[in-house]
């Protein structure tokens, strides 16, 4: 897998408007429901696989691995592998990680108060 560079630039001023910045693949990663409820799940604990597994309803098997390995790609979680037989595996945020969760607790807490307005308004939209 190829990673785009940031083309002379410091990584902070990754410009995510761009097609091919560094900046946009990373909220294109990050920017989907499995990683968002992955974050939010693990936040401050230590979670082994299979109960990280339990923690999202809905995840299937696959999709956790795939997230998992592109949240540990990007440097947001931890991978712990314990030598024990059978090995135990465990997850944890790492301190990129544990600042976007803020972020993502934010974006639940939104979610929370306006839930009420977004449901009225679909309704309204979908009986237009």
């Amino acid at each position: 897998m190829v990673t785009k560079q940031v083309n002379g630039s410091a990584p902070d001023e990754a410009d995510v408007t761009r097609a091919d910045s560094l900046a946009r693949e990373i909220f294109t990663d990050i920017a989907n429901k499995w990683a968002l409820l992955i974050i939010e799940a693990v936040g401050d604990r230590t979670l082994r696989f299979t109960e990280l597994r339990g923690e999202i309803e809905g995840i299937s098997h696959k999709m956790l691995t795939q997230n998992l390995r592109m949240l540990e790609r990007n440097g947001l979680v931890e991978r712990m592998v314990h030598p024990t037989v059978p090995p135990r595996v465990e997850y944890t945020l790492t301190e990129p990680g544990r600042a976007l969760r803020s972020t993502v607790d934010a974006m639940c807490d939104w979610t929370h108060r306006h839930l009420g307005a977004i449901e009225t308004a679909r309704h309204r939209f979908d009986s237009a």
